[in-house]
């Protein structure tokens, strides 16, 4: 199994601290954010790559810290080629970009690089083996507000995915769903025609909500809680709340 880190954006809601700097690599203490993530990630036995899809300002900067960090498992830099917001491929078209450049034909974790997890990846990889198919993760949301800015789906008693709607004004459901996915390699051929077959570029959900139409799908509900750092104010509350 390859994880795949979609690091590709340029974090614009951050404003000078991300100008130049990958968020990503902003530092929560001792560590950074993506440094957290693949600590849990790398220790998983299915995992055999660790592949950071970013773009070509910060693509050396990933490079640099590439070399000095120590995993068990290596890791490869892909840099898509864009250098500003406006001409950026969007997440689902950065993770067909890499699986391309590299000709990926293995399972996959798909992974945003902006959240500290409380809990590990391994849960959701024995969740995938046990249910045989594609997964996604989900939480319980009780604000409606949020469910309306998020991806929402419907369940069955099994966990399957009945249905998935991006940002519903209704939503049907309070299970919100998160930017960590698992991809088998039976669905690869699916992920990689989807684009072209009308799937949304930008947001990694667009991708997951396509792959629930087309195949079967199940939900794992996160066994803890996250943390999203998509601002200033959420970057300084993790900094505060985590990094000592």
């Amino acid at each position: 199994m390859k994880n795949i880190v979609i690091a590709a954006g340029y974090a614009t809601r951050l404003g000078e601290l991300t100008k130049n700097f990958p968020k990503p690599l902003l530092k929560i203490g001792q560590n950074t954010i993506l440094g957290r993530m693949l600590d849990d990630i790398d220790q998983i036995p299915d995992i055999d790559e660790h592949i950071i899809i970013t773009n070509h300002k910060f693509a050396h900067i990933f490079e640099d810290w590439a070399k000095e960090v120590k995993y068990q498992k290596p890791i490869t830099i892909v840099d898509d080629g864009t250098k500003t917001n406006d001409t950026r491929l969007g997440a689902v078209c950065d993770l067909l970009f890499a699986m391309d450049k590299l000709h990926i034909d293995d399972d996959l974790l798909v992974v945003a690089a902006d959240n500290l997890l409380f809990f590990s990846f391994q849960e959701f990889v024995d969740f995938a083996k046990q249910k045989g198919t594609s997964c996604i993760m989900c939480h319980e949301q009780p604000s409606i507000e949020k469910l309306q800015r998020t991806g929402v789906v419907e369940l069955d008693a099994d966990n399957k995915v009945l249905g998935m709607e991006e940002k519903p004004q209704q939503p049907k459901s309070h299970w919100a769903v998160p930017p960590f996915y698992i991809y088998l390699k039976k669905d690869l051929d699916l992920v990689r025609h989807s684009v072209e077959n009308g799937c949304g570029k930008d947001a990694p959900g667009n991708l997951a909500h396509y792959m629930v139409e087309h195949t079967t799908m199940h939900a794992w509900p996160m066994s803890a809680g996250r943390f999203d750092i998509g601002s200033l104010d959420t970057y300084y509350e993790a900094v505060e709340k985590y990094g000592k």
